[in-house]
């Protein structure tokens, strides 16, 4: 009888945090959940890189501000040097400035460290599926700041995007996670994926920042 392939699908996750309390017991936890296995918990982007250079890697888990070089730099790297690991942002941080930074950089999660291990959990499992997942806070916050900021120039939306592409455009600009589109579109989360995927191709869009940007613009948010 062959052995179980259990393992094989666990994700393979980094945790990043300069703060020993912070960085061990979430590494703990998580190692813990059937879902993931912790191959590396680092103290700052430089063994982040490192970690994830000695591979494979899945998802890190990245804090923002730490020493040597910091979450954002790290991502940035990360998202040019090795796109196929996904980001997802934990920090105490929740300024226009650091989201912005960060979503621009490449991360696609964004949660607060008050979110909880489930949320946590689930950040993980959506980035590695190429989803975004940003908290509450984040959103909201996101959504004002683009909202106020003076507008870009406006780059009309192609005109082969469909009715069901401009509808997911609208929700993605209200600031709802792709299993929130799925459940308002009676759709499945695959096909709300589908559908991102060719809006972005077709409006040249760079990633979900740029998506609420271009849906405001366009007087759909």
């Amino acid at each position: 009888m062959s052995e179980p392939t259990k393992d094989v699908r666990r994700l393979k996750v980094v945790v990043a945090d300069d703060q020993a309390a912070v960085r061990e017991p979430l590494a703990a936890v998580l190692g813990l959940s059937g879902d993931f296995e912790v191959v590396a918990a680092a103290a700052d982007g430089t063994e982040v890189l490192a970690a994830v250079a000695a591979g494979p890697v899945d998802v890190v888990l990245m804090d923002l501000r730490m020493p040597v070089m910091d979450g954002t730099e790290a991502t940035r790297r990360l998202t040019e040097e090795h796109p196929e690991v996904a980001v997802v942002v934990l920090t105490t941080f929740a300024d226009d400035d650091s989201i912005l930074a960060a979503l621009s950089a490449g991360a696609r999660g964004y949660l607060t460290k008050n979110a909880g291990r489930q949320d946590i959990a689930r950040a993980i499992r959506a980035a590695a599926a190429g989803q975004a997942v940003l908290d509450r806070e984040v959103r909201d916050r996101l959504l004002a700041t683009l909202r106020t900021k003076p507008p870009e120039p406006a780059r009309p939306l192609p005109g082969d995007i469909t009715p069901r592409e401009r509808e997911v455009l609208t929700l993605i600009g209200q600031g709802l996670p792709n299993r929130a589109i799925a459940e308002k579109l009676f759709i499945s989360e695959a096909t709300v994926k589908t559908h991102i995927n060719n809006l972005f191709a077709k409006a040249d869009i760079k990633d979900r920042a740029d998506a609420v940007r271009r849906a405001i613009a366009a007087g759909l948010a």
